[in-house]
């Protein structure tokens, strides 16, 4: 396969969709690729500018054998998943702003229950509509969120971060 003949995917183009996750028993484990996103109560509009995170690490984990002094032995541990961090701007409209990201962290931190997951679908397209790649993450928790950076001397749009701490990311068929 000559991958100079190949387009490669851009970047720009992309959609996140946050949907209620399915009521569960805390720490139970479903299969993300068939649980996740096809139903559920959407939660904010899905017009974020910048989606990073989409990184899972293993933890592999090293022996050492007694005996053995030219190597280690190697063994394959748990993943771990970084926080997915979503950007966009703050929408305003009808003389007050959108505070459907703010609201979900502070009911968590309030003790509110059950507490409201969100699975979420990051969809990047290609040329025209179709989409080229999706992952999924399920069962997100809002784990930080951080309001704009007011600066009186710019004429910069009011930007929101919010970052999601998740059970599970996986890359599937788009």
């Amino acid at each position: 396969m000559n991958s100079s003949l190949e387009p490669l995917l851009r970047s720009f183009r992309f959609e996140v969709r946050l949907l209620q996750s399915p009521p569960g028993t805390e720490g139970s484990r479903a299969d993300a690729a068939s649980s996740v996103g096809l139903a559920g109560q959407a939660l904010a509009d899905g017009a974020f500018q910048e989606c990073s995170g989409l990184d899972v690490e293993l933890d592999v984990q090293e022996l050492v054998e007694g005996g053995r002094n030219d190597g280690i032995i190697r063994r394959v541990g748990r993943a771990k998943y970084q926080p997915i961090v979503l950007k966009r701007g703050m929408f305003y409209s009808g003389g007050a702003v959108n505070r459907d990201l703010w609201s979900w962290l502070q009911d968590v931190a309030a003790g509110v229950r059950p507490v409201r997951r969100y699975d979420g679908i990051v969809a990047v397209m290609s040329v025209g509509d179709e989409v080229a790649a999706r992952w999924l993450f399920e069962r997100g928790l809002p784990a930080r969120i951080t309001g704009p950076q007011l600066n009186a001397k710019t004429g910069e749009i009011a930007i929101e971060e919010l970052h999601i701490a998740h059970e599970g990311l996986k890359l599937v068929d788009a």
